[in-house]
């Protein structure tokens, strides 16, 4: 089981990179960007975050397990991430044009509130957060769930400084948008 779950996990990884790398293409041409520092103030946790996850030669206790290493920890974990996959492209697909990995405002951005965006306003970190659980569960390793967690971070400076530029261009829109929908988590964040 423990070949099969990494397998999974690494497979829904390699999927979310090669398809956030083609979606790219259909992205519309920016017309307001955020400043270097502070995409650095979301990019920063994000980053360690991951790494967390993925560097797997850290010093005890950081490889401490917190859970049994199971058939089933492993089988729940690859099961998340795939779950997660799966919330991040529809998330991107629904969005097509209007997405960007920088904290921008595109050229005729609409406020896309079809598809995953009925039920949290910024599902593509809910997906990550998802696939970072997984990971967490699969290996059990203190390190990832503190990757999963700084990650967390990382998404809710990010989502913060997304929100205040929709509040800006859509001061009629997003706020209602707000009051109707969680951020990350559905009826409850």
């Amino acid at each position: 089981m423990e070949h099969t779950a990494n397998l999974i996990v690494l497979g829904c990884w390699v999927t979310f990179i090669v398809y956030w790398i083609v979606s790219a293409a259909r992205a519309k041409r920016i017309v307001e960007r955020q400043s270097l520092l502070s995409a650095l103030a979301h990019r920063v946790p994000v980053a360690l975050g991951w790494w967390l996850m993925i560097y797997y030669r850290l010093p005890w206790p950081m490889n401490r397990p917190l859970l049994p290493r199971t058939d089933f920890t492993m089988a729940a974990g690859a099961a998340l991430c795939v779950a997660g996959l799966l919330v991040t492209i529809w998330a991107r697909w629904t969005l097509a044009g209007n997405w960007s990995s920088d904290v921008t405002f595109k050229q005729d951005h609409e406020l896309v509130r079809q598809g995953p965006y009925r039920f949290v306003r910024h599902p593509i970190y809910t997906g990550l957060l998802i696939m970072g659980l997984g990971v967490a569960v699969e290996s059990t390793q203190l390190r990832c769930w503190l990757g999963v967690i700084v990650v967390g971070v990382g998404f809710w400076i990010k989502l913060s400084q997304e929100e205040r530029l929709l509040l800006r261009h859509f001061p009629d829109q997003y706020p209602r948008y707000r009051k109707e929908v969680k951020a990350l988590v559905p009826g409850i964040i």
